[in-house]
C-alpha cells in the first residue's frame, strides 16, 4: 500500500534497486515560528494559577490588619441601619445623610448595615476584601485583553500590594465598592472590543453605580470614555468613535436621570465639587502621592514609553505586524498614566489631603496595565532578567505593607464604649468628638439623635434663645444639658477648648475617666465627664 506525500511523487526509485520505496508511517509537521506561544492554553492556565497566588498574598496582607471601627466605618454602618429601618419599618431618618455623604446613602450604607446585622464589623470588612480581590482579578482580565498574560500578571501583582489596595481590602466604607464597579466598567469596555458598538453600553450601569456609590469615582469616567474609543481603533475609526459616542451619551443620560430623581446633587456639591478648600500645598500633596504610589506610577510611565517605542517585546520579531499604530499607543499610554494624576491634581486644587491615600489607589488601578507592561519589559524576553522584576515587586510590597499598617490604626475605643455604656440613661444627651464611634457601638441602648457632635450646634438655652458654635457648647454645658461628654481634642480643638473651659467653671460635671489610645496621628486620650 502506498501513501501520497505532499509536494512529491507517489513512487520513487530506491538506489540500487528496481522496486518501489516503502511507504512512511508518519509525516513530520511543519515547524512553528517559535517554540512557545505567549497566550497558549497552557500559559493561560499557569497565569490563572499565578493569579490565585497573587490574590492569596493580597488577602493575607489585608487580613493581617485589625482593630476597632474607624469614624468613617462607624458612620456609614450606623447610617445603613437607620436607612434600613426607614425602608423596612418607615422609621424616620434622624439626619439628612444625603446632604453630607460623599456617596448616595441608600446604596453602600444599606449594604453595610445589612451585613453588619448578622456578621458585625468583621463581616462588612470582609465584603470590602471580596470587592478588592475582585478588582484585582478584573484588572488581570482587562490587562490580558489589552496586552498579554505576562503584562496582566505584572499589573495584578503590583496593584495588589500598594498601600491603597491593602488598606481598602479591610476598610468598611464605600471605597472598595466604588473601585470594584469601576473595574467592572473598565473590563466591560475592553471586553466588548470588536463587537457591535452598542455593546459598550453594558459598561454604563457599573460606571454610573460607581459614581453613585462614591461621587469622587466620577473623576475617572472620562478615562473610561477615552478607553472605549482607543480600544476600538484596532478595527475602524468609525467603530471607535461610535463606541465612545454610545458610552458618553449613555452615561450622561443615566447620570442625569439618577441625579434628578435621587436628589443627590446637594450631597455631590457639598462633599465633592464645591468642597471647602483646605490649607495643604499642592507640592506636599504630590509628595504624599509619590510616597504612596510613585514607584508603580514610574513603572507605568516606563512601560508606556517602551510600548510607544516598540509595540512588541521582540521575542518573535517575525510575527505579522498586526499591532496598533504609534498614535494609538501614545494616546493609550497618556490616558492610563495620566489617570494616576487625576486625584492628586484635583485635591491639589482643593488643597486638602482628606482621603488622598485612598484616592491614589483609584488612579493606580488605571495606570496598572501600563505598569504591568513595564514590569514585563523590565524582565525582558524569555525572562532574561527576572531578578529585576522580583526586586521591583518586593520593593512595592514592603512599601505598601508598611504604609497600610501605618494608616490602619483605628482608635481603641473598647474601654471608652464600656465606660459610656455604664453612664447612659434613658432619654439622655451625649456630646462626643467622633461621636459616630460610640453611637455605633451603643446603638442598642441609645438613638442617633441623642448624640451631638462638636462640629456645630444650635442649642436653645434655658433663656429660650438660640446659641450657636462655641457659645452654644459653653451654654449647653453651663445648663447641664449633656449627661455624658467625651472629648479628645483631636478633631475640633476650638470646640474642645470651649467645652473644657465651661466644664472648669461648672460644678455640675465630674471627670470619671481618662483613657489613652493611639492612632496613625499619634497618642491621644479619651476624657469622659458625667453630670453629677
Amino acid at each position: 500500500m502506498k501513501t501520497t506525500e505532499p509536494n512529491g511523487p507517489a513512487d520513487s526509485a530506491e538506489p540500487g534497486g528496481s522496486g518501489a520505496a516503502p511507504s512512511r508511517g508518519y509525516q513530520l509537521p511543519a515547524p512553528q515560528d517559535a517554540a512557545w506561544s505567549v497566550d497558549s492554553r497552557r500559559a493561560s492556565r499557569i497565569s490563572r494559577l499565578l493569579l490565585l497566588g497573587i490574590l492569596a498574598i493580597q488577602a493575607g496582607l489585608s487580613l493581617r490588619m485589625h482593630g476597632r471601627a474607624f469614624e468613617d466605618e462607624a458612620l456609614y454602618i450606623a447610617a445603613g441601619h437607620l436607612e434600613l429601618h426607614h425602608l423596612l419599618h418607615g422609621t424616620p431618618v434622624p439626619a439628612d445623610f444625603n446632604g453630607f455623604f460623599s456617596g448616595y446613602p441608600l446604596l453602600y450604607p444599606v449594604l453595610a448595615g445589612a451585613v453588619d446585622s448578622f456578621a458585625g464589623l468583621t463581616g462588612v470588612r470582609l465584603v470590602s476584601l471580596a470587592m478588592m480581590l475582585g478588582t484585582t482579578g478584573l484588572l488581570f482580565g482587562t490587562t490580558r485583553r489589552m496586552f498579554n498574560d505576562r503584562a496582566a500578571l505584572g499589573a495584578a501583582a503590583l496593584f495588589s500590594v500598594v498601600q491603597s489596595t491593602i488598606f481598602l481590602g479591610y476598610f468598611a466604607t464605600f471605597d472598595a465598592a466604588a473601585l470594584f464597579l469601576l473595574a467592572v466598567a473598565a473590563w466591560t469596555v475592553v471586553r466588548t472590543t470588536g463587537k457591535h458598538p452598542a455593546t459598550v453600553l453594558l459598561a454604563v450601569l457599573p460606571a454610573v453605580l460607581a459614581m453613585a456609590v462614591k461621587y469622587a469615582a466620577g473623576l475617572f469616567l472620562p478615562t473610561l470614555l477615552v478607553l472605549a474609543v482607543l480600544s476600538g481603533t484596532r478595527f475602524t475609526r468609525h467603530q471607535a468613535l461610535a463606541r465612545g459616542l454610545c458610552f458618553g451619551l449613555g452615561t450622561g443620560t443615566v447620570l442625569g436621570v439618577v441625579a434628578y430623581f435621587s436628589g443627590a446633587v446637594s450631597g455631590l456639591s457639598q462633599t465633592t465639587t464645591a468642597r471647602a478648600h483646605g490649607t495643604s500645598s499642592p507640592l506636599s500633596l504630590f509628595e504624599l502621592s509619590g510616597q504612596w504610589g510613585g514607584l508603580v506610577f514610574l513603572t507605568a510611565v516606563g512601560g508606556a514609553i517602551a510600548y510607544v517605542r516598540r509595540s512588541r517585546m521582540g521575542e518573535m520579531p517575525w510575527s505579522p505586524n498586526d499591532t496598533p499604530g504609534r498614535m494609538r499607543r501614545i494616546l493609550l499610554g497618556v490616558t492610563l498614566c495620566g489617570s494616576a494624576l487625576l486625584a492628586p491634581a484635583y485635591q491639589s486644587y482643593l488643597q486638602t489631603d482628606t482621603s488622598l491615600f485612598k484616592h491614589v489607589g483609584f488612579g493606580l488601578f488605571f495606570a496598572a496595565p501600563m505598569a504591568g507592561l513595564g514590569l514585563s519589559r523590565l524582565v525582558g524576553p524569555h525572562f532574561r532578567q527576572p531578578q529585576l522584576g522580583i526586586m521591583l515587586y518586593v520593593l512595592v510590597l514592603v512599601l505598601g505593607m508598611v504604609q497600610a499598617h501605618h494608616e490602619f490604626t483605628p482608635p481603641d475605643s473598647t474601654r471608652m464604649a464600656e465606660e459610656v455604656q455604664r453612664l447612659t440613661v434613658p432619654g439622655g444627651h451625649y456630646l462626643a468628638e467622633e461621636y459616630e464611634i460610640p453611637a455605633y457601638y451603643l446603638r442598642k441602648s441609645t438613638t442617633w439623635d441623642q448624640w451631638q457632635s462638636t462640629f456645630a450646634i444650635d442649642y436653645v438655652g434655658k433663656d429660650h434663645k438660640h446659641h450657636y458654635g462655641n457659645d452654644g457648647f459653653g451654654t449647653a454645658v453651663k445648663d447641664g444639658y449633656f449627661n455624658v461628654i467625651v472629648l479628645t481634642g483631636n478633631v475640633t480643638p476650638d470646640a474642645d477648648t470651649a467645652v473644657t473651659d465651661a466644664l472648669r467653671d461648672s460644678s455640675a460635671y465630674r471627670l470619671v475617666a481618662t483613657l489613652p489610645f493611639h492612632t496613625q496621628y499619634g497618642d491621644s486620650t479619651y476624657r469622659i465627664w458625667t453630670r453629677q
